[in-house]
């Protein structure tokens, strides 16, 4: 993984600045808070004294005639770097990262609490992690969590997709959102609740009523801190009474409908026990262990990114409130974490960032590409 390639992938951008007025080139600019977003920075003043402090590092690898940039500079350029072209630029860089088998998609959204200006919501943000490989594909900046419908087609259109499998939650259970899936190559594993009312009830009486020996089911259990847990997954591909013609004129229609499913997660802790069941609509047809490993691994983006994106860079505690900057700089810590993520290291990846920040060949190493 290369951060030179990063940089190169950046170059379809096009200065905000006024050719005449810049000093410091827009790839000094993107390399030194990307280098300096790996070794700890968490804002444009420590991005800044990071890069006056490793000159000579950055030096090995662009000119830096003029030194580094200020951090009101810094600041000013990532806010004016349009939002979209810059989302779409990183999706291109992954993309050159990616392995070529099909893998699951996980997309959910992450709200950065502080990244609010007065007078209006804060960032949010809907992702699209691959879980096997572990890596960001792609995100999509909107205003509020009600706007993931309309945001999730767009961050689609950027992905490849062909032979995937895309698991979203209840928020993005919408019939556009399951075309827009298929119409990439990809199949969708969808949450249903009831933001779908009447399919959600017959979904749920079907499993309720259904003789046990006509589902697949698969059946783990874990136990950790006193906690016992049971989950069950239970399959069915009898779906053609959801598409009759019995149906009512201008109902509901999800796409190459393959699959419905049920997740029963029966959990005691402290000599109590509780049930949960979630309900699923599928176009590949699942096995129901297959169906099992495809829900856990949408867990995973809880896990493995927002939750990394929190402890390990401090997202929540982002300030930056105005023009692009919140969203550029959650995709410059999107492509930070890729990077990490990469290095061939047992330490931890808070252990890792740190090493980043001391250490200058362990930073070369991160960036420029393997041997291989």
């Amino acid at each position: 993984m290369s951060g030179k390639a990063f940089i190169d992938h950046f170059s379809a951008l096009e200065d905000p600045r006024q050719a005449w007025k810049v000093v410091y080139p827009l790839p000094e600019i993107l390399l030194v808070v990307l280098c300096a977003t790996l070794g700890g920075a968490e804002d444009f003043v420590e991005v800044a004294r990071w890069g006056q402090r490793k000159l000579d590092f950055l030096r090995r690898l662009l000119p830096y005639e003029r030194g580094i940039a200020s951090h009101d500079t810094l600041n000013d350029v990532m806010n004016a770097l349009p939002a979209p072209l810059f989302a779409e630029c990183f999706t291109a860089w992954v993309e050159s990262l990616r392995e070529q088998a099909p893998d699951i998609v996980a997309i959910d959204g992450k709200t950065s609490r502080r990244s609010r200006a007065k007078g209006s919501d804060p960032l949010h943000l809907v992702s699209a992690w691959a879980s096997r490989q572990r890596l960001v594909l792609g995100q999509e900046a909107v205003s509020e969590k009600s706007n993931e419908i309309n945001a999730i087609p767009q961050l689609l259109a950027r992905l490849e997709l062909d032979g995937a499998l895309v698991t979203i939650d209840a928020m993005g259970c919408q019939t556009e959102i399951a075309r827009a899936i298929r119409g990439k190559g990809a199949d969708y594993l969808l949450a249903l609740k009831d933001n779908w009312p009447a399919l959600a009830e017959e979904v749920r009486r079907y499993f309720d009523t259904a003789p046990a020996d006509s589902l697949a089911s698969h059946e783990t259990t874990d136990g950790d801190h006193g906690r016992i847990e049971v989950r069950r997954a239970f399959v069915s591909h009898d779906v053609g009474w959801l598409a009759s013609d019995r149906r009512f004129p201008g109902e509901w229609r999800f796409p190459d409908l393959a699959m419905i499913g049920m997740v029963e997660a029966e959990v005691e802790r402290d000599a109590r026990t509780s049930l949960a069941r979630r309900y699923y609509l599928s176009s590949a047809p699942l096995t129901a262990p297959a169906f099992a490993a495809a829900v856990r691994a949408h867990w995973g983006i809880e896990n493995r990114l927002h939750w990394v994106m929190d402890v390990v860079f401090h997202d929540d505690l982002m300030r930056l409130r105005t023009g692009s900057g919140p969203a550029n700089m959650a995709t410059i810590r999107h492509a930070a974490l890729n990077i990490v993520k990469e290095i061939p290291d047992k330490a931890s990846l808070k252990v890792r960032r740190k090493t980043l920040g001391w250490d200058d060949q362990y930073l070369l190493a991160a960036l420029k590409p393997s041997p291989q």
